[in-house]
């Protein structure tokens, strides 16, 4: 598949790349704020509010894509 605006520059696998690795981005990235999340509270007895907006926020959008897909496939 060839994008028509790009030309030979950008191809199917470079978008396949692309895809699974900002996929693997933002996993570990929803697990780093998970477990620092974790680690102040345990810890430090402290809630830290904006690690778990973060995290809670990569739940609902992945549960909410999962169930799009699931439901539009």
């Amino acid at each position: 598949m060839r994008i028509p605006v790009l030309g030979n520059v950008i191809d199917e696998r470079f978008l396949n790349h692309r895809q699974r690795s900002t996929s693997l981005a933002s996993v570990i990235g929803g697990m780093v704020a998970v477990v620092l999340f974790a680690y102040r509270y345990f810890v430090n007895g402290i809630w830290s509010w904006d690690l778990f907006a973060v995290a809670a926020t990569i739940v609902v959008v992945k549960l909410t894509l999962m169930t799009w897909y699931f439901l539009t496939d």
